[in-house]
């Protein structure tokens, strides 16, 4: 199955429900509403033009500050770090000021075809998206990481705890605004015999290189000017 017979067939089963969104030329991506995540991924598993047996992938995205002033560059290439800047896909992604999206990357192995799929959360304060567990078991402890990670809310996950940071850790860092030497430091306290939580005591400087190069162009022993 080819991707164009693919595309012909996501846009004839769910044409009203998806909106193309910017991809490379050998890649299928969609968007959907979040209130329509759930059904719109039954469909993609079970009707027998797609089969979308499988989801490999499932991540969340801070689109927060997405395209903006770090990346106002007038060149760029389309190799390395630059090509953030202006590689197919743009700053417009993110619509209407949604800063949280769930992104699912999924296998159709009947067909041989890869699609991904995203939906924003519909509250930027309190991010909440349907779980797709009932569809893919596999999306468990993705969602798990998301919600870890970028403090997105699965409706209906039957364990939504943290996955990669400790149970005490305070806030989630993926998300753009969360500061980078952390809020806390965990140590073992020898006397109490266990670990606790402290405020980070790391203070904010700024670091000045000072390196001091001997040019040998500028040297007038060697010759130089």
């Amino acid at each position: 199955m080819t991707i164009e017979n693919t595309v012909q067939a996501i846009e004839a089963r769910l044409g009203s429900q998806l909106r193309r969104i910017d991809s490379l030329p050998d890649e299928i991506a969609y968007e959907c509403d979040a209130a329509q995540w759930v059904e719109v991924a039954h469909v993609l598993r079970d009707d027998p033009t797609l089969r979308f047996e499988m989801l490999m992938d499932l991540a969340g995205v801070d689109y927060s500050q997405f395209g903006k002033s770090e990346w106002k560059t007038l060149s760029a290439t389309g190799s390395g770090f630059s090509r953030g800047v202006n590689r197919g896909a743009s700053a417009q992604d993110h619509q209407n000021g949604q800063r949280f999206a769930v992104v699912v990357q999924l296998l159709s192995i009947s067909h041989n075809q890869r699609l991904r799929l995203r939906a924003f959360c519909a509250d930027d304060a309190e991010p909440i998206i349907d779980s797709l567990v009932d569809v893919w078991a596999s999306a468990n402890w993705f969602e798990r990481e998301a919600f870890d990670l970028f403090g997105i809310l699965f409706r209906g996950h039957p364990d939504l705890r943290r996955l990669l940071t400790d149970y005490g850790f305070i806030g989630h860092p993926f998300r753009k605004d969360f500061p980078l030497i952390g809020n806390v430091e965990v140590r073992y306290d020898p006397i109490k015999q266990r670990v606790v939580y402290e405020p980070v005591s790391i203070e904010s400087r700024t670091l000045v290189p000072r390196v001091i190069r001997h040019d040998n162009r500028y040297d007038p022993a060697l010759g130089g000017n």
